[in-house]
């Protein structure tokens, strides 16, 4: 009697040829992304990176779109089968950074950023992402027969932002505007983390990272002598308190017993002489929330805190915020679906829940459109502390890359769970 082998045991054979084909191409990952790493470049800048990235996934014989979202690049791979369409995301820029960590393939590339001269460095691991999933893109290329739907990788430019930060759009949200997400069932992406041990994969289900907005608040009062302050309407005096105002939004508005939030004023600028009391300072700041109510409600007291200290001051506050970044949410149904593949690759001892993250991303923009899972990659070395390895955005800034193959593997199970490849 002839047995044919179940849909079960076919697909596992798949993933233990995935895992294989993933160790053997452990060495171009690393390859890649030291090659990234040596040559970054800003957002909307990666005109190298996306060659190389599209050169790649042609020669894999992939349908290739170039220049979406001015540097952005598509590659299509069409499974053996009908099936659903899963999207894999990497970002690709740099960051204006000097950096400092004595490696063979330090960056030496310079730049003038907002008018100052600096380094620039893939100081947050994006060089990494992108390897990844070249690396990805090549051993799913060679099983594509076997593959049930479409996977499509994204290589996404500018997540970062950009120098002008009056831009009205970029990297993700450019990608959603031109129409990337319009054919995709699901998302995934993920982001290496330099103070998470290597071996590890983080996740959090709903709520993973916060909104950002930026804030200005102008405030304008009357000018006079340092010597005649009773002759003025002192903007610095009015800017200080309203700067003691806002603090109060969160630890008096905000319940914080069912979600965090955060206002920071980052800079304040005004006068230029000692003996001068202003006509106007200029205060600028970030705000963090974790849902749209939360956002509300905060927009609204800082316009009636800034406005009304102003107010009584005789002053005046004009306050603008822009929205940047949505909350990224990880859809909690397809991230259920998920934990028994995370924890298969990782093992359930390495699959760790993470708090709220108050840092953004605009991978969010993509999870606006269709159910996405965002996860986090070990990348700092097993005997590493966590509170003294270099995090993200520093010159000291270290990845320990043994932990990409995981990476590799873990986007690619997702993948093949997702599809029902058989």
């Amino acid at each position: 009697m002839l047995f044919l082998a179940s849909p079960l045991c076919a697909q596992t054979h798949l993933k233990e040829k995935m895992d294989e084909k993933a160790l053997e191409i452990e060495p171009k990952v690393i390859e890649w992304r030291r090659d990234f790493h040596e040559h970054p470049e800003l957002g909307n800048e990666e005109v190298r990176t996306a060659g190389i990235v599209a050169a790649h996934l042609k020669a894999l014989g992939m349908e290739v779109e170039e220049e979406v979202a001015v540097t952005g690049v598509i590659g299509y791979l069409k499974g053996g089968k009908p099936g659903p369409t899963v999207a894999l995301r990497a970002d690709m820029d740099a960051l204006p950074v000097t950096e400092r960590v004595d490696v063979p393939f330090k960056s030496q590339v310079r730049t003038v950023y907002n008018g100052q001269e600096t380094g620039v460095m893939h100081a947050c691991g994006h060089d990494s992402h992108v390897a990844i999933l070249m690396g990805l893109a090549e051993v799913l290329a060679s099983m594509k027969e076997d593959l049930s739907g479409t996977v499509k990788f994204i290589f996404q430019p500018a997540e970062e932002g950009l120098e002008d930060t009056q831009a009205e759009t970029w990297g993700a949200k450019q990608m959603v505007e031109e129409g990337v997400m319009k054919d995709v069932d699901a998302i995934f992406g993920l982001h290496i983390n330099s103070q998470t041990p290597v071996g590890t994969i983080k996740y959090r289900s709903g709520p993973a990272m916060a909104a950002v907005d930026n804030l200005r608040i102008m405030v304008k009062g009357q000018q006079a002598h340092g010597a005649y302050p009773w002759s003025s309407v002192d903007p610095v005096v009015t800017a200080s308190q309203i700067v003691m105002g806002l603090q109060t939004i969160v630890s008096r508005n905000v319940n914080i017993t069912e979600i965090p939030a955060i206002v920071t004023v980052g800079s304040i600028h005004g006068g230029v002489r000692h003996n001068i009391i202003p006509e106007e300072v200029e205060m600028v700041g970030t705000i963090r929330t974790y849902s749209e109510s939360q956002q509300e409600l905060i927009h609204n007291r800082i316009n009636e805190v800034a406005s009304k200290i102003a107010e009584s001051a005789g002053a005046k506050a004009e306050v603008g915020i822009k929205k940047m970044y949505p909350v990224t949410y990880n859809d909690p149904g397809l991230t259920e679906k998920m934990i028994a593949t995370l924890e298969k690759v990782a093992g359930q001892e390495n699959l760790v829940q993470h708090d709220l993250a108050t840092g953004a991303e605009d991978f969010s923009f993509f999870q606006k459109e269709k159910p996405g899972l965002f996860i986090f990659l070990g990348g700092m070395p097993k005997d590493g502390d966590p509170k003294k390895a270099p995090s993200h955005h520093t010159p000291d800034f270290y990845l320990d890359e043994s932990g990409f193959i995981l990476g590799v593997r873990a986007l690619g199970h997702l993948t093949l769970d997702y599809l029902g490849s058989k």
